[in-house]
C-alpha cells in the first residue's frame, strides 16, 4: 500500500455528505419559494377579486339595484368573499377575502379592500 492510497481512505465518502447537504438546502430553499409564490398569488387574487367586486357594486348602485348582494355574487364567482360592504353615496367600499395557502401551518387567508365609484 502507498501513503497515497491510505491518505485517500479517510475522505472516502465525504462527497456524499456534501451532497446531502447542498440538496436539503436547495430543498428548503425551493419550499421557501412556493410558499412566497403561494403568497403573492392569493394576494393578488384577493385584489383583482376586491376590485371586480367594488365595480360591479358601483355599477348595481347607479342603476338602483343592491349593490353588496351583487358585489357578493361577484366575488363568489371570482372566489373570493365579501367581509365588509359600506355604501357611501355612491360610492361602494369593500373587503374581500381570499383564501391563502394552507401549507407548513398557515391558517390565515389573504384579504383586500377596494373602493369604486363615480370620481
Amino acid at each position: 500500500m502507498t501513503g497515497r492510497e491510505v491518505g485517500r481512505g479517510g475522505e472516502r465518502g465525504s462527497a456524499t455528505v456534501l451532497v446531502l447537504a447542498f440538496s436539503a438546502v436547495l430543498l428548503l430553499v425551493g419550499c421557501a419559494l412556493g410558499v412566497v409564490t403561494a403568497m403573492v398569488h392569493a394576494s393578488r387574487v384577493a385584489q383583482s377579486g376586491a376590485d371586480l367586486a367594488a365595480l360591479a357594486a358601483a355599477r348595481a348602485r347607479s342603476q338602483g339595484a343592491d349593490p353588496c348582494r351583487e358585489a357578493a355574487r361577484v366575488a363568489t364567482a371570482d372566489g373570493v368573499r365579501v367581509t365588509s360592504c359600506r355604501v357611501s353615496g355612491p360610492t361602494v367600499t369593500l373587503t374581500v377575502t381570499a383564501p391563502g395557502p394552507h401549507w407548513l401551518g398557515q391558517t390565515s387567508d389573504l384579504s383586500a379592500q377596494a373602493r369604486a365609484g363615480p370620481g
